[in-house]
């Protein structure tokens, strides 16, 4: 049974080796791709993100984390991000994370979240986000330098809570 939970400082070796593979390969997340164990793991865990892990039999098969997208005057919209482990895509874990993350959004009186770039490219994804209530609200033209695919455009995405 697949358990959620919030990340612990034990959990980084887990999560390095999921998000590591996932921003090297630079064709879905706006990081560095020769980002570093240390600066991937404080961008997913540090300042004002809230990361959990999805579990089962004490493995981990996914991570997200949540945060506010904004200060001030704009702090009721969230933001979250996802990484599945290569061998649990397909097997719902994103889909599960995201149920939670909303739910922990709403337990926090956000108003909405906010995905603000999601590679055109990211399909499996975008579908996802879309059967969950997100909507897209905007396309930045060719504003993602894809690995294979050159320039391709991004979605600004989202939903009321």
């Amino acid at each position: 049974m697949l358990n959620i939970r919030p990340a612990t400082p034990a959990d980084d070796q887990a999560l390095w080796a999921m998000l590591g593979p996932v921003f090297h390969a630079g064709d879905t997340y706006a990081v560095p791709t020769d980002i570093t164990r240390d600066q991937a793991l404080d961008y997913w865990l540090r300042g004002s993100h809230t990361a959990y892990v999805a579990e089962e039999g004490g493995q981990i098969l996914g991570t997200a984390y949540l945060c506010p997208n904004h200060k001030g005057n704009a702090d009721h919209v969230c933001n979250a991000g996802f990484v599945t482990s290569p061998d649990a895509r397909g097997k719902g874990v994103a889909r599960a994370l995201l149920t939670h993350v909303l739910a922990q959004a709403r337990a926090a009186a956000y108003g909405a979240m906010q995905f603000n770039f999601v590679v055109s490219t990211n399909t499996g994804a975008i579908r996802l986000w879309q059967r969950n209530g997100f909507q897209i609200i905007g396309t930045l033209p060719k504003a993602f330098r894809h690995p294979q695919a050159g320039l391709v455009d991004a979605h600004v995405m989202y939903q009321l809570l």
